[in-house]
């Protein structure tokens, strides 16, 4: 067994993975034996692994600058790929800046630079014309969802960037749609192309619920009351709309999680950690939440006002019904609507209008700590059982960042747990430990 395949065997056991699916394997041999490549698959089925395991396997330990460029539309993709990265334990560095976050942050993280640079085009350029990121080591570009990039008006920077990269040898570019056209800019001449957009078997359902008149959010609750202990995102193409159902679900007592890019940065990521870990069970997001999000599987979503485009209403619906599993999408439209095309056909069903919202059991815990501070996932779960005498039920996801952690908890011992846990020391470290509301 060659020492790439021992180091992949490694990395795949650290993430609980088995093995590769069909995709990622094509995708490993194509990205290791052709200089550009091109990979179209559907959203949730892995394309970040399948770029990263080869990359890295490419990676000289001896360079010290940047090796591996990745753009990425959103602000939220970058720290996805990011963490993934991180969990993969190759010992490597890798960064993400982006908008929104600290400049501070980007020097402190860029004076030692890593090996794989992940970021949107918007701070990638700045620090490209700022000369606080050297390019000379640059052999690898991904373009992550590029298409998606472009529609979101980064163009103009994507291309100064990718004519600063002088020395590339490898370019990778990834979407979740066929119509997506590969801009000059990038200069590809004879691309590998991997086309996996009709090869997921999944069974996905698409559902119409009718309102009695155009008010759709009584309806909508007795929707949410329908679907019981579920997960899902209700979608939104306004942001105004966003918040008008969000204060009708909150007078309501229905709890929920809202993502849409009017929101602070820490907000955002705050929404998604207590999606991923089961606080909220309900997202309430725009098509920001469409593409690109780390975000558990899905057992519905809500089209409560429908996207303008027909790909945009394709990849909401990607978010549920991924690989080989299944998934329904419910179109949820007044009496007098009228429907766009790509929306007619599906069925319309009735639902009870006298059951109640379930309420998630989880509750979600800010720990002032993190990887930075030699804290572990295994440090944080033995303090838990340990000393806050936690039953192994009781204790959900934790997500470790750099500086902190996140941890769902039974919401009947959160209180409690705070009183006793907090300023107790983890590893050498005090740490605060309170109510992420």
């Amino acid at each position: 067994m060659s020492a790439t395949i021992k180091d992949q065997k490694a990395i795949l056991n650290k993430l609980g993975i088995e093995t590769l699916n069909p995709m990622q394997q094509a995708a490993h041999l194509a990205i290791t034996e052709h200089p550009e490549v091109i990979l179209l698959s559907p959203t949730g089925t892995g394309k970040t692994l399948a770029f990263l395991l080869p990359i890295i396997a490419a990676l000289d330990p001896a360079v010290e600058g940047i090796q591996v460029l990745i753009l990425v539309p959103s602000r939220e993709l970058a720290i996805q790929i990011e963490q993934v990265i991180r969990e993969m334990g190759s010992g490597y560095k890798a960064n993400a800046i982006y908008g929104g976050r600290s400049g501070f942050k980007d020097r402190v993280d860029l004076k030692h630079a890593p090996a794989i640079l992940v970021g949107t085009p918007g701070r990638i350029a700045d620090h490209i014309r700022r000369e606080t990121i050297s390019t000379e080591s640059i052999q690898t570009l991904v373009l992550d969802e590029f298409d998606k990039s472009l529609e979101v008006g980064f163009e103009s920077e994507m291309t100064e960037i990718v004519a600063s990269l002088s020395h590339l040898d490898k370019k990778i570019l990834t979407s979740a749609t066929q119509k997506a056209e590969v801009p000059e800019f990038v200069g590809l001449r004879n691309p590998q192309q991997l086309n996996y957009l009709d090869q997921a078997k999944s069974q996905l359902e698409i559902r119409r619920v009718v309102s009695p008149d155009a008010e759709k959010l009584e309806m909508l609750v007795h929707l949410i009351g329908h679907l019981g202990e579920q997960n899902g995102i209700i979608f939104c193409s306004l942001k105004d709309t966003i918040q008008e159902v969000s204060d009708y679900l909150e007078e309501r007592h229905i709890g929920h999680a809202c993502f849409y890019g009017g929101l602070e940065q820490m907000d955002r990521e705050r929404s998604l950690i207590k999606f991923r870990n089961g606080t909220q069970r309900i997202l309430i997001a725009t098509d920001l939440a469409a593409r690109g999000i780390d975000v558990p599987e899905l057992d519905f979503i809500i089209h409560y006002e429908l996207p303008f485009k027909k790909e945009e209403f394709t990849h909401r619906n990607g978010r549920t019904a991924r690989m080989n599993s299944n998934g329904t999408a419910y179109i949820l439209h007044g009496k007098k609507e009228k429907l766009p095309d790509f929306a007619m056909g599906a069925e319309a069903i009735d639902i009870r209008k006298d059951q109640i919202p379930v309420e998630s059991p989880w509750e979600t815990l800010h720990i002032s700590g993190g990887r930075k501070d030699k804290i572990s996932k295994g440090d944080i779960a033995g303090l838990f059982f340990k000393q806050g005498a936690l039953e192994k039920h009781e204790l959900g996801i934790i997500e470790l960042k750099q500086d902190c952690a996140y941890v769902a908890v039974a919401s009947q011992k959160v209180r409690p747990l705070v009183k006793s846990l907090n300023n107790v020391r983890l590893k050498s470290k005090k740490v605060r430990i309170t109510l992420l509301y």
